[in-house]
């Protein structure tokens, strides 16, 4: 039986095929877009190394301090606007801090009184301003009256602040079953305020920058508590329901209690002498930080411009003993 034999190869093979001549143009396209491919992951990742390296820390010019004041335009003459305005601005310029003055109106409050929308401005605040530390909320019936005072060596720096904390001190005057804790430390606190014989003065108040901040603000605006039909808003119609909803907010909730600080009220909330009500709370003598004119905006008797024009004046002056 015979197997056919594979074909003999010649001893004269045909040339090789010569090469296209676009296989190199091909090759050098597709190294200079991997090239270029490479390039682009590379350029990502090292602006995503920057970005997240950056993350923690503060850019240079960030204001430690942001001092902020919702304005009611419509109530006020615009002089008494421009007076709360370079009252700030003046401070905050001497101190590298800076301000933020958005309306009452800017806020979506849902029928409740204009005065909870200094609530949102504070969100508002920490908002805009993600690196800065500290938020002073100050009522815009009030003035600073000792521009040589910092927010952090007259309040927050940590030895300063645990001297002058209340502790074991009902937070409802004057008998609050619920008292600010005794074990805390000044860095443990974001969330300082004050006491009058009404109860928590949420008139003037500094918290700082942080999660915690914005889950009290954001607790503190739940519209299930401004739905609440609170005893004092009767006889405060503009302030007493928020002030019982802070003052139910931090009673009933740790987690907030356990970040709160009271201090003495003349430390940055000191109330004008001439005010009628005012008795039994602590009362504007020369040197204090904060003059503020309690409820000169619902007593028809009072004007808030005409109790301010003094204390403006007497600001002035000591701007100008200062510079």
């Amino acid at each position: 039986m015979h197997f056919a034999l594979p074909p003999r190869k010649t001893s004269h093979p045909p040339p090789y095929a010569a090469r296209s001549s676009r296989n190199p143009i091909l090759r050098r396209a597709r190294l200079q877009l991997g090239l270029f491919i490479s390039c682009g992951i590379f350029l990502v990742y090292v602006l995503l190394a920057r970005v997240f390296a950056s993350s923690g820390r503060v850019p240079s010019g960030t204001p430690e301090v942001v001092i902020i004041t919702t304005l009611d335009e419509s109530a006020y003459s615009k002089e008494y606007i421009d007076q709360v305005k370079d009252n700030r601005r003046g401070y905050a310029a001497q101190h590298g801090y800076t301000t933020f003055f958005p309306k009452v109106t800017d806020y979506d409050l849902q029928g409740a009184p204009l005065s909870w929308s200094r609530i949102p401005s504070v969100r508002h605040a920490l908002t805009l301003h993600p690196h800065s530390t500290y938020f002073f909320y100050l009522d815009q019936n009030a003035l600073i009256m000792n521009p040589s005072l910092r927010i952090d060596s007259h309040i927050m720096e940590r030895s300063r602040l645990e001297s002058l904390m209340l502790k074991d001190k009902p937070v409802v005057p004057p008998d609050s079953v619920i008292r600010t804790f005794s074990h805390l430390k000044g860095h443990q606190i974001d969330l300082v305020l004050t006491q009058d014989r009404e109860g928590l003065a949420q008139g003037s108040f500094i918290v700082r920058q942080g999660d915690w901040a914005k889950f009290f603000l954001d607790s503190w605006f739940d519209p299930l508590y401004r739905s609440y039909n609170f005893q004092k808003a009767e006889g405060h119609a503009l302030h007493g329901s928020l002030i019982e909803e802070q003052e139910h907010v931090v009673q009933w909730h740790p987690t907030l209690l356990s970040k709160l600080a009271l201090i003495p009220q003349q430390i940055m909330n000191s109330y004008n002498p001439e005010g009628s009500g005012n008795e039994g709370s602590h009362l504007y003598k020369d040197g204090d930080f904060i003059v503020r004119f309690l409820h000169c905006d619902s007593d028809p008797a009072r004007s808030c411009e005409k109790e301010m024009e003094p204390f403006h004046k007497e600001w002035h002056a000591k701007q100008r003993q200062n510079k």
